[in-house]
């Protein structure tokens, strides 16, 4: 389980599989969760700009982000 640190109040969903290294690049993320490929707090999100905020739980791949403060 990768865990991502917030340093604002929220991280987009793009940015998190970025940062978490699950995608190469943004584009990379765009075609991922266009493709309903992503899936967060259980639901499968097709929203790239996605404000996730601390507790919140991505799942893609088989690999698992979590969002904390």
């Amino acid at each position: 389980m990768e865990t991502i640190k917030l340093r604002d109040e929220y991280i987009k969903l793009g940015q998190a599989l970025k940062a978490a290294g699950a995608v190469g690049s943004g584009v990379d993320a765009k075609f991922v969760i266009e493709d309903g490929l992503v899936r967060v707090n259980g639901q499968v999100e097709y929203q790239r700009g996605k404000k996730l905020r601390a507790g919140d739980v991505v799942t893609f791949e088989g690999n698992t982000i979590k969002i904390e403060e």
